[in-house]
């Protein structure tokens, strides 16, 4: 498989590999307790913002021994009321075990850019690269079940709600229901 072209671009958005300097960038939005509430991970430190970016800049393929491709999310130069580009979040997909034939998505939007669509547009480009690219036959996000924003995001680009399970997961000191969104290659919709 040949490897992506990188930064994806949508109208309003560049999806880019990461680099050292995002920890900067993402720390006022990963270090926020109301962003952090509904992942697995407590909010960022200085410290965990280095290691985490760290972490993620090798994520550059599925086909990659990583198996992992973690983009950051920055508006594109010259949209209305942005000055420059901005870093307004993060997406990822990731295989899912050991099948190379689905994959899981997550998401993350700082609060100040929500409602303009940016997600919307992020997650149904990473889709379609998903599913043109790489050919999975399925992309599922797994979710916190109070994380209503989330769940409307993965509606809204054509995910289904497949189960909702009850206290299955053990984060931040007490049980959480996890909901389990997911698209099939038949079902998807285009950027």
């Amino acid at each position: 498989m040949d490897p992506i072209e990188l930064p994806l671009t949508t109208d309003r958005l560049q999806l880019r590999t990461y680099r050292e300097s995002d920890a900067e960038a993402l720390l006022p939005v990963m270090s926020r307790e109301d962003v952090s509430r509904y992942l697995l991970q407590d909010p960022w430190t200085a410290e965990d913002a280095k290691a985490e970016v760290a972490k993620r800049i090798p994520r550059t393929g599925l086909e990659t021994e990583s198996r992992a491709l973690a983009l950051v999310l920055e508006t594109a130069e010259g949209l209305d009321d942005i000055e420059g580009s901005i870093v307004i979040g993060a997406i990822a997909l990731w295989h899912d075990g050991e099948s190379t034939e689905k994959a899981e998505i997550g998401w993350i939007l700082d609060p100040a850019a929500g409602g303009h669509g940016f997600a919307t547009e992020a997650a149904i480009a990473v889709l379609n690269l998903a599913f043109d690219h790489y050919g999975l036959h399925r992309v599922f996000a797994g979710m916190d079940a109070r994380n209503t924003t989330s769940a409307k995001l993965a509606e809204r680009i054509g995910m289904r709600q497949e189960a909702h399970l009850r206290q299955d997961w053990w984060s931040k000191g007490e049980w959480t229901d996890t909901l389990i969104y997911a698209m099939l290659a038949s079902d998807r919709q285009r950027a």
